[in-house]
Formats: C-alpha cells, structure tokens, sequence
C-alpha cells in the first residue's frame, strides 16, 4: 500500500514505515501529525485517485527531529563588470516517519 500526498508545495510517495524529510513544520519532536491532502492511495492493484484529494484519505506520522539540509552555494556574477555575489542557503527540514494510511470510503 502507497499514498501519494502535498506538503509544503510538494508531493511525496509514502509507504507505511518509510522515513522522508519533509520542509520544516510546526510540530513537536515525538509528536503525531496527520496529513490530510492525499492526492492518490493505491493498495494492491486498487488506486483511487482524488479530484483534487481523496474524500476521506489521511496519512499518519511520527516527528522523528528537525533539522538543516547541507548548504548550497548560489553563485551570481557579470562578466566583464567586476560583479560578484556568493551566498549560502541550508533548507530546514522536518524528518518523519509513516506510521499508517487511511483509504477513505
């Protein structure tokens, strides 16, 4: 069994027991979080797919921690114009675990 769910602007395939990190949310460490944006839940050879979500559908997970992804470097500069311009980015990060899928009615 799978589902297929936004967060964040993003869309994650998520199978029970699966650990992904998703951008940062306001959750504790420990804490369990449902998510009720599920786009597609497939079991077996059975998909439903919502319209824009599946009436009913919800993915529960853990919080396992928070944390920064590992830095970018983004790189601007002019030729000939003796512009340059460098910065870093780290991306913040909530880690999760899928503990179960609801398939709605």
């Amino acid at each position: 069994m799978y589902a297929i769910l936004r967060t964040g602007g993003r869309q994650f395939r998520v199978e029970p027991g699966a650990v992904l990190r998703v951008p940062l949310m306001k959750a504790a460490v420990g804490a369990d979080i449902e998510f009720d944006e599920v786009l597609q839940v497939a079991d077996g050879g059975a998909s439903k797919i919502g319209q824009p979500v599946v009436a009913g559908a919800k993915v529960k997970a853990t919080v396992l921690r928070h944390g920064k992804e590992p830095k970018i470097l983004v790189y601007k500069f002019k030729r000939r114009k003796g512009y340059e311009k460098r910065r870093g980015h780290r991306q913040d990060f909530t880690e999760i675990k899928i503990t179960g899928i609801e398939a709605g009615a």
